[in-house]
Parts: C-alpha cells; sequence; structure tokens
C-alpha cells in the first residue's frame, strides 16, 4: 500500500489510526533525559493525541501503529492479543544460520544486563517464523521474519540462536556496523471490514542499500510460503 501522506515521519495515515516510521537508534520512550520516539511524533504532529498500541525497541527501525482515538486502541488492544495483527521484519546477518527457514520456539529469560536468553522451560513463550535468503547480499544473509509473539529482544534472540545474530547488534553477538540491521518492514491487518497491508523499505543503513531493487525478487511478505502453526493463542 503506498503511503496516503507526505509527512516525513508518518507513512499511512487513516482517520483512526496512523503508521509511523520510526528511525533506528531512538528510543520508544524517553531515555536518559532524551525524548523518545512518542513524544517526538506528537510534537512533530502539533501534540496530536495518539495511543501506541505496540513498540520497537531502541535499534530497531520501521513501522509502527498508533491509535488516534481510545476505541480504536482498543481494537487494536484486542487484535495484537488474539494475533489478528501480523508483523514482519528484515534482517541481516553476515554469519550463516543453523538452518535456512523455519520456526523459533522457546521461553524467554532474562539474562544479564538486560539481555535475553531463549531457553525451554517457563511462561514467557515466543515464536518466530523465518525464511533466510543468502543470494541478495554479498557475504551477508537477507532474513524475513514473523513473529508470532511479541516479547522484548524476541527477534534478536531468535537470530542469535541460530547462530546469525543481526549485524549491528552487538549486545547478542553481532559485528559491528553502522546500525543495527533489523527493520519492521510490513503491517497486515483488517480494520472493520477493510485490509489494511502497508509496506516500507529501509531507508538508512550501508548494508542496506540496494535492497528494495533485491526484494522485488521475492513475494511480499504476506504472500511467501508460512506454514501454518498449530499453536493457540493463549500458548503465546
Amino acid at each position: 500500500m503506498p503511503p496516503h501522506t507526505s509527512h516525513p515521519l508518518i507513512a499511512f495515515e487513516h482517520s483512526d489510526f496512523l503508521v509511523a516510521i520510526k528511525p533506528t537508534g531512538l528510543s520508544f520512550h524517553q531515555e536518559a533525559g532524551e525524548a523518545g520516539f512518542v513524544e517526538v511524533l506528537r510534537q512533530a504532529l502539533g501534540g496530536m493525541p495518539l495511543w501506541p498500541v505496540h513498540r520497537l525497541d531502541k535499534l530497531t527501525s520501521g513501522l509502527l501503529l498508533f491509535a488516534k482515538n481510545a476505541e480504536a486502541a482498543r481494537y487494536f488492544g484486542e487484535a495484537f492479543a488474539e494475533h489478528r495483527i501480523s508483523k514482519y521484519y528484515l534482517a541481516i546477518s553476515d554469519k550463516k544460520p543453523s538452518k535456512k527457514q523455519g520456526l523459533i520456539k522457546g521461553t524467554m529469560e532474562k539474562g544479564r544486563g538486560g539481555s535475553w536468553r531463549l531457553s525451554r522451560d517457563g511462561d514467557l513463550k515466543a515464536a518466530t517464523q523465518f525464511f533466510s535468503f543468502g543470494d541478495m547480499l554479498p557475504k551477508q544473509r537477507l532474513f524475513v521474519l514473523r513473529p508470532l509473539s511479541g516479547r522484548t529482544h524476541q527477534l534478536r534472540v531468535a537470530l542469535k540462536s541460530l547462530g546469525s545474530p543481526i549485524l549491528g547488534d552487538e549486545r547478542y553477538g553481532g559485528t559491528p556496523a553502522d546500525r543495527g540491521y533489523l527493520h519492521a518492514w510490513a503491517l497486515d491487518f483488517d480494520y472493520q471490514g477493510e485490509q489494511q497491508r502497508i509496506l516500507l523499505s529501509p531507508e538508512s543503513g550501508l548494508a542496506f542499500q540496494g535492497l528494495e531493487a533485491q526484494l522485488a525478487s521475492i513475494a511480499a511478505p504476506w504472500d511467501l510460503a508460512w506454514p501454518e502453526v498449530k499453536t493457540r493463542a493463549c500458548d503465546l
């Protein structure tokens, strides 16, 4: 879906919601006295009331959904809880994964210094589907990720568990780079009977340069052959 706005921080705007574009390196909320993306966006929109309905961490760039009123916020809150909103991410690693596609599943467990790790036991279950492509980037591998749950650092931990930490994600063993190469690429959801599909290629990062042309060689993320997962929503 093409952008319906010319504002540099907005990819798509509806009367009840908007999809904003978060840059990499900016926290979601205020951190160390510096305004976070939510406040930056509100100020850029003249103080418009906004209800964030999901979030991205500091390293991640890309699409973020905000409700414009409490009723829409409730709708999206229920939709996320019932797994009726599909999110798709792009990531780059310079290390070969232990498998090329599939499902990464486990329990998120707190580690040291704010990091997380996957384990077999616990309550914070996480599941991520992925495809990887080794012929699009020189000496690097592109991942298309579809999280089935929304845990903190879930995708970063998932790729580390494959032996392919995200390029630039030094917290999880990634090779140092000019940015962390994780980007919220697309959203796919129904809103009041109308299908909404918003897609935005990454705009910053040396390793992402030229990627948009390469992405044209694969299907849109919602058209990839994602296997059906027999995991109940309450299990995530």
